[in-house]
């Protein structure tokens, strides 16, 4: 299990990191005349990735669950490819990657890195490891409670993201 727990040490802190640099990232896009959209659902997501996080460490320990290799070292390669597309699409994204949804009105949507194949490459990410995280460390109950939680939650977040980032239609070249 201690591949399990240094796994989760490293999700913890990267999670902190992804705070930090969205926080920064939001203070840009609002000062520059961003507009935020969704702040209503935004505590939900919060206190369900920390739920998820949570779960995660509680789920084995109440349940006296061990590192199963055949089940955890897989989980553990798709937890890390889907934190490379993470940050695949931070990168892609730049100063206009945030947790939250800001836009800058009349700014062309971005088509580079991953968002040349799809629109929201992120929540792919988020998807695949919310289940393959807690797989792991045979954290079975908190991987299905989490996908099925965070299926109602994506469905809120991508209607508003998408509302968000139509509002006017943009072009690569910025006209609408």
């Amino acid at each position: 299990m201690l591949i399990y727990w240094v796994l989760l040490g490293i999700i913890g802190c990267e999670r902190i990191c992804e705070l930090a640099v969205s926080g920064r990232h939001a203070s840009a896009l609002l000062a520059r005349g961003g507009v935020e959209s969704g702040r209503g659902h935004f505590p939900v997501m919060v206190a369900l990735h920390t739920a998820l996080l949570a779960g995660c460490v509680l789920e084995p320990l109440v349940f006296h669950r061990s590192f199963v290799p055949a089940l955890g070292w897989p989980m553990t390669v798709i937890v890390v490819a889907a934190n490379g597309l993470r940050w695949w699409c931070v990168a892609a994204l730049g100063q206009r990657w945030t947790a939250r949804v800001i836009v800058i009105p009349g700014e062309p949507l971005v088509r580079a890195g991953p968002y040349r194949r799809f629109a929201h490459p992120n929540y792919v990410a988020v998807v695949i490891e919310g289940a393959a995280l807690p797989l792991a460390g045979s954290a079975w109950i908190t991987a299905v409670a989490f996908t099925v939680l965070n299926a109602a939650l994506l469905t809120v977040r991508l209607r508003c993201e998408t509302r968000a980032l139509a509002v006017p239609a943009r072009t690569a070249s910025g006209a609408p």
